[in-house]
């Protein structure tokens, strides 16, 4: 019986963090709830760091621009580069 616990917790948990990071998060769009919801290493006040920056600099032009967000260093883009997106919705 324990045995057969540990292998639906850790089916649930592998479930949990496979929905965690769900699908590309597009940084000139998502608002903060959305970013620290999608990307690894960024909470809720990075995540408003990041929609603050947007307002005050316009759009990003490219994944790595993110960086420039006080906070958010290289590795934090690393970490989530396949996940992040810039483009804009209205040209797809």
């Amino acid at each position: 019986m324990k045995l057969l616990r540990n292998v639906l917790f850790a089916a649930v948990a592998a479930l949990a963090s496979s929905l965690a990071l769900a699908g590309p998060v597009n940084i000139n769009t998502a608002d903060a709830p959305t970013l620290a919801a999608n990307l690894n290493g960024v909470g809720q006040t990075k995540a408003e760091a990041i929609v603050a920056y947007r307002k005050a600099n316009g759009p990003f032009h490219a994944v790595e621009d993110l960086a420039l967000v006080k906070g958010i260093g290289t590795k934090t883009v690393e970490k989530n580069r396949e996940n992040l997106r810039t483009e804009d919705p209205d040209k797809q």
